[in-house]
């Protein structure tokens, strides 16, 4: 047989056993992609018939808005910085369901960092508000009188400088670029390091930190966000916070009690005017950065108001930029010794290295009891420790936007969540600090989560899941936890109608 007869052969072999494969071979692979979607998590949910009606047509819309990304990818938002899409996410369909699903609750925020800085400036327009603008810093303070206190130029009454700028919308325009990192014509965040986003970071907190710390501001600040988190659908809130000491006019000081007591006092005043959100609680903050001293006696104020609101503390937590702050190990004798009676809520993993003080702080997080991860982010490179959160069922708090911002990933497929999603791990999405960005309080997280990081696949079941955990690992007792459910079951059946009754949503072919 020469040579082209016997390749001729081998290809006709090959041609004809390739066909006895196909029946098999797609069986398998069908069976082994089931397994994965039945894994992940959402995978286990059976969706009724007017949620698979509602499933169709979210799919629709994403597939839509997905497709034109494969061949034309320099136009795929979320290889990008947040910034550069943010104003186009309102004009997604599947952005607009999103933002009508009920979130169940949001898990991970801090307290300064809430409120859409919109809203912030609308605050400046209170009396008495004085500002002290010193190269690229800001402080507020009230007073009836110009403040006796350090400035590295003058204080000067804002309803001033606002009438003496000749132009007051420039002006608060001018003022909001202090309480965001977001700019509208602002540099490529993809080429800022780490450390100096973060330095920008700590001038807005501190910002608003100052504008927020009297009294009468505080509240209004509260019945602002608590406005701003019900109308993105969010039913319960569990906030981090320093306890900042609050101020009166007259510069008379209250303790940190207090505060909590105003979070009591004006939550109560809006679950009147909406019963169907169910209230707040409050972890307990530190700044990682403190002295061993400093935290001790954090700790040993948490430990007395729970004991005396035990309504309204979920538990402590340490703060700040992980990769430069103290690692949980230099506090381990006064945690062990207070973990029996204080709930932990640990961030840990919120760095890119291995093998650092800072991602394994994962380690000691677990081995504290922690309720929950803040973050996580390096969990994936620790499969041990991986292993150790699902069998301990310790939930993830993730908070995609806030990961983007801060410097951790620059294009969101690559983020962790996809495999903690695809291996089915107890994840709760949140939001960390959208004020600080201008996003929305948790749907834009959502929606980048589920568009950007997700599988393509994954469907209504994800954002169920999703906000179904977000309940079942929230600090709530079991009779609250019981009254969530149910409100939240009522929303979802609601929203599943409404968006099976919008027209707007039916025809895909409009964009």
């Amino acid at each position: 047989m020469n040579t082209l007869a016997a390749y001729t052969t081998v290809c006709l072999l090959i041609t004809l056993d390739a066909r006895l494969i196909p029946d098999n071979y797609s069986k398998e692979r069908r069976a082994l992609l089931d397994e994965e979607t039945f894994t992940a998590v959402g995978g286990k949910l059976h969706l009724n018939e007017d949620e698979t009606i509602v499933n169709d047509i979210l799919m629709k819309w994403k597939m839509k808005e997905l497709n034109p990304s494969y061949t034309n990818p320099q136009h795929f938002n979320f290889s990008k910085h947040y910034f550069s899409y943010k104003n186009d996410i309102e004009n997604s369909k599947v952005y607009q369901i999103i933002r009508r699903m009920p979130k169940g609750a949001v898990l991970h925020v801090h307290s300064s960092l809430m409120l859409h800085p919109d809203v912030l400036v609308k605050l400046t327009y209170e009396k008495h508000l004085y500002a002290c603008f010193a190269d690229d810093d800001l402080r507020f303070y009230f007073s009836e009188a110009t403040p006796d206190r350090p400035c590295l130029s003058k204080w000067a009454l804002v309803s001033d400088l606002r009438k003496s700028s000749g132009d007051p919308v420039a002006f608060d325009s001018q003022l909001k670029n202090y309480f965001t990192l977001y700019k509208e014509d602002g540099e490529d965040y993809n080429f800022v390091d780490i450390n100096t986003v973060w330095q920008r970071f700590n001038k807005v907190y501190y910002t608003i930190k100052s504008l927020i710390a009297y009294r009468p501001a505080r509240e209004k600040y509260w019945t602002e966000t608590l406005k701003q988190f019900y109308k993105d659908n969010v039913m319960y809130i569990e906030v981090r916070t320093g306890l900042q000491d609050l101020y009166e006019l007259d510069g008379s000081r209250h303790d940190k009690k207090y505060l909590v007591e105003v979070y009591k006092n004006v939550t109560a005043k809006f679950i009147k005017k909406h019963p169907d959100f169910i209230g707040v609680k409050l972890i307990v903050t530190k700044h990682r950065a403190l002295s061993i001293e400093h935290v001790l006696e954090a700790l040993n104020l948490t430990r007395r108001l729970k004991a005396e609101m035990p309504d309204m503390i979920a538990g402590f937590d340490l703060v700040g930029q992980e990769d430069i702050g103290r690692p949980l190990t230099d506090f381990l004798p006064i945690l062990s010794e207070a973990k029996d009676e204080i709930n932990f809520y640990l961030h840990a993993g919120e760095t890119a290295w291995l093998g650092t003080s800072a991602d394994e702080n994962l380690v000691d997080a677990i081995l504290l009891g922690s309720k929950r991860i803040g973050h996580g982010y390096a969990l994936t490179k620790h499969p041990s420790l991986m292993s150790a959160v699902m069998k301990k069922d310790i939930a993830l708090e993730v908070n995609v936007i806030s990961n983007v911002v801060l410097s951790l990933v620059h294009d969101v497929r690559n983020h962790p969540l996809a495999s903690y999603i695809a291996l089915g791990l107890p994840v709760v999405l949140s939001s960390d600090d959208p004020g600080a960005w201008s996003a929305e309080p948790v749907s834009h997280d959502f929606f980048v989560a589920f568009m950007g990081v997700a599988s393509k696949h994954a469907d209504l079941r994800l954002l169920k899941q999703l906000a179904l955990n977000s309940i079942t690992y929230s600090a709530l007792e079991d009779e609250s936890k019981t009254r969530l459910f149910e409100v939240f079951n009522k929303r979802w059946d609601t929203f599943v109608r409404d968006v099976i009754s919008d027209e707007c949503l039916l025809d895909t072919s409009v964009s």
